[in-house]
């Protein structure tokens, strides 16, 4: 029986299925068999950072209405084995989702595959709620921005509420993923600390996300940074999903700040 986790935000434009590509991926890399789910209907965004925009025939909402199989409309990733996506519609809304119906398909999949990972709309309403509904965990991406941390926060209020672990009164795990660390900001003083972060929202740290240009581009490629090894981030990412996958990684420090003037005397001792 898999692990059910959705990636939820609470405000759009933190980079949460930018994560959700990522880590689906690194995971995948482990050895265990993957399905990402896209629960943004209307939108969806996750085939193509995964660069399956093409591939998409049936979605979620053709097989929860029997429309076509779950073989069907599984779509193998072109970057890994073992990691499939199930796109969301794109001429639905998330007014068509049904608790029933989402019950069932989370079951199925979680018959299928080891992890199943949702990809929450931005947002708080009714599709977010579907999305965590039958969640086993929930990971809350951040940004170090008040903004960002503040609709977390009611993110989390909302999982501790509606869930159905939480409504049996079992504990609902939740991780914090900190996404788009930039150390010289913090270490001005522009950008929450990842300490303050955790105070504030007070839960499990999974991992920490530095800033990295190239994850735009890579997103517009389908190509996701995880795959890029002289990636920062990508690292980051490889680190979190093996936490995942139940190894003991320690946490880097990605926010102190050493000044390019120093690189550049350090590197000029060995010249």
């Amino acid at each position: 029986m898999g692990i059910v986790y959705a990636i939820i935000s609470g405000k759009g434009g933190v980079g949460k299925t930018t994560t959700t590509a990522n880590l689906g991926i690194g995971i995948a890399q482990e050895g265990k068999k993957v399905v990402l789910v896209d629960f943004d209907l209307g939108q969806r965004n996750l085939d193509l950072i995964l660069g399956l925009e093409n591939r998409v025939i049936y979605d979620m909402v053709h097989v929860m209405d029997d429309e076509a199989g779950l073989k069907q409309a599984l779509i193998k990733s072109k970057h890994t084995d073992n990691l499939y996506l199930l796109a969301a519609s794109q001429t639905k809304d998330k007014s068509v989702l049904v608790q029933e119906k989402v019950k069932k398909l989370i079951e199925i999949l979680k018959e299928e595959f080891d992890y199943v990972i949702l990809d929450a709309p931005a947002g708080i309403e009714s599709g977010f709620e579907h999305t965590i509904m039958y969640a086993d965990a929930t990971i809350i991406v951040v940004n170090p921005e008040v903004s960002s941390i503040r609709d977390a926060d009611k993110a989390i209020g909302i999982v501790d509420a509606k869930s159905e672990k939480a409504k049996e009164n079992k504990k609902v795990q939740k991780f914090l993923v900190i996404n788009r660390i930039n150390p010289s900001m913090v270490s001005n003083g522009d950008m929450l600390a990842s300490a303050d972060i955790l105070d504030i929202l007070s839960i499990d740290l999974l991992g920490k996300i530095p800033e990295d240009k190239g994850i735009i581009e890579a997103s517009n490629s389908g190509k996701p940074i995880i795959l890029n090894e002289n990636s920062q981030a990508g690292v980051a990412y490889k680190r979190i999903a093996k936490r995942l996958c139940g190894e003991n990684i320690p946490f880097e420090d990605v926010e102190s700040f050493v000044s390019p003037s120093i690189i550049t005397k350090i590197k000029s001792l060995f010249q």
